[in-house]
């Protein structure tokens, strides 16, 4: 193998690493932000049912003793 090979041939192996280390960094980012977004979907998930059990627990108080009677035609 002559000297221009070699040059050629290391340069590939450095550009190569350049491309897996930026492709590592890429998948530590991405993996940071996933566990981001699984914990606001974790927290927005749990706002939501505090939320429903709200609603319903109003629902539950405003309703009247006439709504759980069978209509007269029973």
């Amino acid at each position: 193998m002559d000297t221009a090979q070699e040059q050629r041939l290391e340069q590939r192996m450095a550009d190569l690493e350049i491309r897996l280390a930026h492709h590592e960094r890429m998948a530590e980012e991405m993996s940071e932000v996933i566990y981001a977004q699984g914990k606001t979907i974790d927290r927005l998930t749990a706002q939501v049912q505090r939320m429903r059990d709200r609603l319903e627990a109003a629902e539950y108080a405003i309703r009247s003793p006439q709504d759980d009677r069978p209509p007269p035609h029973y």
